[in-house]
């Protein structure tokens, strides 16, 4: 990881085409702005953490929901 230190106004350039700005400094907030192709994605990390987090329980079936459906199985073959 590099680490730099930078003020309002200074710039750090990643690579060709992206350009990571410091906007303003207001106690222990910073604003930064970010310059970069469309093609390159920028999110912030708490975001897609998020996402993350809601596709993963999204995707898993509810608690006991695997149960219910096995118990539904087996008593309909218990029918035929």
């Amino acid at each position: 990881m590099l680490v730099v230190s930078r003020r309002a106004g200074e710039s750090v350039v990643i690579g060709d085409n992206i350009t990571v700005s410091v906007l303003e400094v207001r106690g222990d907030v910073v604003r930064i702005g970010i310059d970069a192709p469309r093609s390159v994605a920028v999110h912030r990390e708490e975001l897609l953490a998020q996402l993350a987090q809601s596709n993963q329980e999204a995707a898993s079936p509810p608690e006991g929901a695997v149960d219910s459906l096995l118990k539904g199985i087996r008593d309909r073959s218990k029918d035929a």
